[in-house]
């Protein structure tokens, strides 16, 4: 008798049938089938850990925005303070500046004399300072 050979599975076939056979009755599908089951709850510690994660690194992180942002407002504030300073500074040195050329062109007049040049200092004395 001849016999004709047996159709041979698609390897894929063989394969899927093998591991089903391996993982034989209960022990692996009852494996698989509490993964797939418990995967939700996987996802959910992950995201819980990852939370956890991030607040760890974002407090710091807030407190020294708040200590920073509190250091910059004191900056401006002295700034403020300075710039008023400097524009008081640089009055004075206009003040100072006419005054001293003043006095410089009263010495250096061509009918200069001491009496002259002590009547231009005392003037000087005079002057309120917003007219200088």
């Amino acid at each position: 008798m001849i016999t004709a050979p047996a159709p041979a599975a698609p390897h894929w076939v063989q394969v899927a049938l093998s591991v089903l056979g391996i993982l034989g009755g209960g022990t692996g599908l009852a494996a698989i089938a509490t993964v797939i089951v418990q995967r939700g709850k996987f996802k959910a510690d992950a995201a819980d850990t990852l939370t956890e994660a991030a607040l760890t690194l974002v407090q710091p992180l807030q407190t020294r925005i708040t200590q920073l942002e509190g250091e910059a407002f004191s900056a401006r504030s002295e700034l403020g303070t300075l710039r008023e300073q400097v524009n008081q500074l640089q009055f004075v040195v206009r003040v100072l500046t006419r005054t001293l050329d003043r006095w410089r062109a009263a010495i250096r007049a061509p009918d200069a004399t001491l009496r002259k040049v002590r009547a231009t200092v005392a003037e000087s004395d005079r002057i309120p300072e917003m007219d200088r």
